[in-house]
């Protein structure tokens, strides 16, 4: 990458490898890291966060340029790539690891998701409330190694088969002009 500003934005939106594979594919984007936020554990490991006990949700941290993609621009794929009128779920996975989520990182990017999200719910885009979080950004922890570029390292594996790659093959359909 050049020498331009990069900054960071970290969504939840359910099982962090389709938000990883998802966001690896949006130009302007230079990395996606899979990990958890939210909670009151420090470092938890994956099999802590399962219980939902932990209180963290399953993040993406994207670094992006945003003179190639915008924090918008971001919020589109975010809104339009997941269900965020499910409270705790998406698909079959379910429980608070799973939350619909928007960690921001300054409150230009708070202020940015409230307008979003207020634009989606007047516009009557759902037809259920949308219940996605929108929080200042805890402690991040990145997620076991083997969590990172999951989809892209393993994609005979029956989730990814079945759930990751119906979501990537759908949004590159959705968003052909964002993509690398």
């Amino acid at each position: 990458m050049s020498d331009s500003k990069v900054e960071l934005a970290t969504f939840g939106a359910g099982c962090f490898w389709c938000t990883e594979a998802v966001f690896q594919n949006v130009k302007g984007v230079s990395k996606v890291v899979s990990g958890y936020a939210g909670g009151n554990v420090k470092n938890p490991t994956y099999r802590e966060i399962c219980t939902g006990l932990t209180g963290h949700a399953e993040v993406t941290q994207i670094t992006f340029d945003p003179t190639k993609v915008s924090f918008e621009e971001l919020l589109e794929v975010f809104w339009n790539t997941h269900d965020p009128t499910t409270l705790n779920r998406q698909g079959a996975d379910e429980g608070t690891q799973y939350r619909s989520v928007i960690f921001y990182h300054s409150d230009v990017q708070r202020q940015a998701a409230e307008e979003y999200k207020s634009q989606l719910e007047s516009s009557k885009v759902y037809q259920n409330p949308i219940v996605t979080e929108i929080s200042p950004l805890p402690d991040y922890f990145p997620a076991e190694n083997y969590h990172q570029n999951y989809f892209d390292l393993n994609p005979n594996q029956s989730y990814c088969q079945y759930v990751v790659r119906p979501k990537v093959e759908k949004f590159k359909k959705q968003f052909h002009s964002k993509l690398k």
